[in-house]
């Protein structure tokens, strides 16, 4: 038996995901543990993802506070399962991306794993996508091939969608590689807009979306960003999308009332999510959400609407929480570099063959 642990934060950054797994030889989730994201890390990471005045300095004050948060998080869970670090194989750290500009060569995660295994004397597997990127790719999305070790086994065309800051999907087909992209923004919109207009974090079950209407003169501008009208491989990040690409469509059009303008983001959400599905797999039986769009009940029901002949669900309907799949991804991914297994999957990043993903920090 060989446990691993994962550590994510997404870019809704909400808080720190750590999940505990076996991997023996089939997958399982053992335990979890969450922490809230500080209202001041979560702001100083949210100005990282842009330049700003002395950038360097703060993004490594930045990474030495949320590897302190993580590790503490850690040894908390590490306690509850009456586990030493000895016990632990590897930690795979995703670290925090703060830019992610594949067509120029370079991704930045920040998270000093270095650190990360002098505080928790466990090895740890982090910088994932870089290797990827090195050899032409995306470096994104990473989770496909993970998806595919976690439900490949059932028959039928599935898709799994992950809706977080961002949505992305991967696609698996009998017989065929797995095949993957981001879909456009999931949560970050909704998040950015409901935070500027109430002070909220989020949209709680999607409920002050659903108050509103969909502007259509609004979601045809939004629509007509050339992200969408490209084909996988693709990512995509908080440099395309955010507060200030949104505030540059609505200059352009008349007001809207505040709650209109979220239900138009969610039907974006929405229709990207639905349109990259029916013309990469247009014959998907199985949809499965994870991340913390499974738990928006607006989304939830407006995908189902608009795929009356895919079954919608969350993946817990398959035996795995939503909320953690991304963190088991990590681990999964550091057992993989660990066992020199190729990671990448060419049909959803476009780099130029497989690749095994991860840098090693031994303890």
């Amino acid at each position: 038996m060989s446990l691993y642990i994962g550590v994510m934060s997404g870019t809704s950054l909400d808080g720190l995901d750590i999940a505990l797994i076996e991997q023996d030889p089939a997958i399982r989730l053992i335990a979890t543990h969450y922490i809230p994201m500080p209202e001041s890390l979560r702001s100083e990471l949210l100005g990282l993802c842009a330049s700003g005045q002395d950038e360097i300095a703060r993004s490594a004050i930045a990474q030495h506070n949320w590897v302190t948060l993580a590790a503490q998080g850690i040894h908390t869970l590490l306690g509850q399962q009456n586990l030493k670090p000895r016990d632990i194989r590897a930690i795979g750290s995703h670290g925090q991306t703060i830019r992610h500009e594949p067509a120029r060569g370079f991704t930045v995660q920040i998270g000093n794993p270095a650190l990360l295994t002098e505080l928790t004397g466990i090895t740890v597997v982090s910088d994932f996508r870089s290797r990827d990127v090195a050899a032409g790719g995306q470096g994104a999305p990473l989770v496909p091939a993970f998806h595919e070790a976690l439900f490949g086994e059932r028959a039928g065309n599935r898709a799994v969608l992950n809706v977080g800051g961002f949505s992305n999907l991967s696609l698996i087909e009998t017989g065929k590689p797995v095949a993957g992209f981001d879909c456009g923004p999931g949560n970050v919109l909704l998040d950015a807009w409901i935070h500027q207009q109430r002070g909220e974090n989020f949209d709680r079950d999607g409920q002050w979306a659903a108050s509103g209407n969909v502007e259509q003169s609004l979601l045809k501008a939004l629509l007509s960003d050339p992200f969408f009208m490209t084909k996988g491989p693709k990512s995509t990040g908080r440099e395309v999308f955010n507060l200030g690409w949104l505030e540059h469509h609505l200059g352009r059009l008349p007001p809207f009332v505040a709650q209109d303008v979220q239900a138009t983001l969610l039907e974006l959400t929405a229709q990207t999510i639905v349109e990259s599905l029916q013309t990469a797999q247009p014959q998907t039986e199985t949809l499965l959400v994870c991340g913390g769009g499974a738990h928006n009940a607006t989304l939830m029901n407006r995908l189902s609407a608009l795929l009356p002949a895919t079954q919608v669900s969350s993946t817990a309907a398959y035996g795995v929480d939503p909320d953690w799949v991304e963190a088991m991804a990590f681990a999964w991914l550091a057992h993989c570099c660990l066992e020199g297994i190729a990671a990448n999957r060419p049909s959803v990043t476009g780099a130029r063959g497989l690749r095994v993903l991860g840098a090693i920090y031994p303890a």
